[in-house]
């Protein structure tokens, strides 16, 4: 019993050491989950993206054309991207890499009753304080869609 516990205690320490591999990163997300319907949800998340001044560039019915194709209860997903070209030439400028974070995009399924609306969030904490800023403003702006979306 001894042998085991020592064997696992080092293994969960050397996990605790491990690494990412070279040029990966961790993506944040946020996600809010509500009892709205689902098409409620969906056209709050629309209008809100319009009232942050985005546009919408690209829409997925995915759960609904899957279900259209014979799979009848098939829960609803959507995926929305949006930008707003703006805030992307300053971003750009900025970091031409971070294209990668482009467009913004939510999205919205159903799960085991509820609706849920997700986004990514960019990174704030690189060693550009002017990006990270840029970033955090961001941020808020996809947490307020994403927020708006879910309220009752």
């Amino acid at each position: 019993m001894l042998l085991r516990t020592v064997i696992l205690a080092s293994l969960l320490s050397l996990s605790g050491c491990a690494t990412l591999p070279p040029n990966s990163e961790i993506i944040q997300y946020y996600e809010v989950s509500t009892s709205k319907p689902y098409d409620e949800v969906l056209h709050e998340a629309e209008g809100a993206i319009a009232e942050h001044n985005f546009r919408i560039t690209g829409h997925s019915r995915v759960g609904k054309v899957i279900r259209d194709r014979g799979a009848k209860n098939f829960p609803d997903s959507d995926t929305i991207q949006f930008c707003n070209l703006t805030h992307a030439r300053t971003l750009l400028e900025m970091s031409p890499t971070w294209v990668k974070y482009m467009p913004c995009n939510l999205v919205i399924y159903h799960y085991q009753g509820k609706t849920f609306v997700r986004t990514h969030l960019l990174p704030t904490d690189t060693e550009n304080a002017e990006l990270n800023q840029f970033s955090g403003k961001m941020n808020q702006m996809l947490k307020e869609i994403v927020d708006f979306a879910v309220e009752n």
